[in-house]
């Protein structure tokens, strides 16, 4: 595997940065998660765009404007000879001192890693998922917006913990208020009395791009889908819910804690929508060129 270093392709074993990248050393930086399925990647436009919101976002001037990022992205995809992956595109704030302060470093890193992914057994997209509440709550917004995809996943680590630790996959994250926020690496959709609901972005969500899709395709089947505040209890009392992510795609949930959803399996609405999502996937997206031979 080769991974793009500041646009010099190297081996993974070769990949690295500094011990003083403030990346590293505080979790400044930003990222994204992109998918390429059949030789296209999908929504590249949109994963660009709030990359470089989220590098703005924490005045972070990325070092290559977006439109050479995406040259980069799609070589680095074509030398690893890949047509279906996920690519990890990150922006550090760069090497500097022992200090805080981003002043210390003179310019931003990059890099791209393009690999493969699997963040849930097969049999849970057709059986679906059991979630927990776990007690870590989601980061309030006014200490760091839910909108920037930055390298400080900590929030979303601990919560990861608390649900391994108590046997599940995947947990649900409230807000200090008490609503539903996300899960730890994922949106959340419920069907409700005819509705399909997700929390706000202001309450603590993150800005899914594949959110976003579900929404547009949900519009397509004349669903009424809609942002809006749910508890636990709105979840309890639901039909049908599902995960959505870059990464994870749509995953079916048919639990919370122990309480069954609709009648314990994958209703019909995230059914469609899953066959709906995977149409899009292979039919949109940037080519990937093919990879240039290299003499011997």
């Amino acid at each position: 595997m080769l991974v793009n270093m500041n646009g010099q392709l190297l081996p993974k074993e070769k990949a690295v940065v500094s011990v003083f990248d403030h990346g590293l050393l505080y979790g400044d930086g930003v990222f994204e998660g992109v998918r390429a399925y059949n030789g296209r990647v999908f929504r590249l436009t949109q994963h660009l765009e709030r990359l470089y919101d989220s590098a703005k976002a924490i005045l972070l001037t990325p070092p290559l404007p977006l439109e050479a990022l995406r040259k980069e992205i799609l070589r680095t995809l074509a030398a690893n000879g890949l047509k279906d992956a996920y690519i990890r595109p990150v922006f550090t704030r760069g090497p500097g001192d022992l200090s805080l302060s981003p002043a210390s470093c003179p310019r931003a890193s990059y890099f791209i890693i393009t690999d493969r992914i699997r963040l849930y057994p097969e049999a849970t997209y057709r059986d679906g998922l059991a979630l927990i509440t776990v007690p870590t709550r989601r980061n309030v917004s006014e200490a760091l917006s839910p909108k920037i995809k930055s390298l400080n996943y900590l929030n979303n680590i601990l919560a990861k913990i608390e649900a391994t630790q108590r046997g599940a996959l995947e947990a649900v994250l409230l807000t200090q208020d008490g609503y539903v926020a996300e899960c730890t690496a994922d949106n959340l959709f419920i069907l409700r009395k005819g509705r399909l609901l997700t929390p706000p972005t202001w309450q603590g969500a993150l800005e899914g791009v594949t959110r976003q899709a579900v929404l547009e395709l949900a519009e397509k089947r004349r669903v009424s889908a809609v942002e809006e505040p749910i508890t636990r209890y709105d979840i309890y009392t639901s039909q049908e819910a599902f995960m959505t992510g870059t990464a994870a795609e749509i995953v079916p949930v048919t639990a919370l804690d122990g309480r069954s959803i609709g009648d314990g399996e994958p209703g019909p609405l995230t059914k469609g929508l899953m066959r709906d999502y995977r149409d899009l996937t292979r039919r949109e997206g940037d080519r990937i060129p093919a990879a240039r031979k290299t003499r011997p």
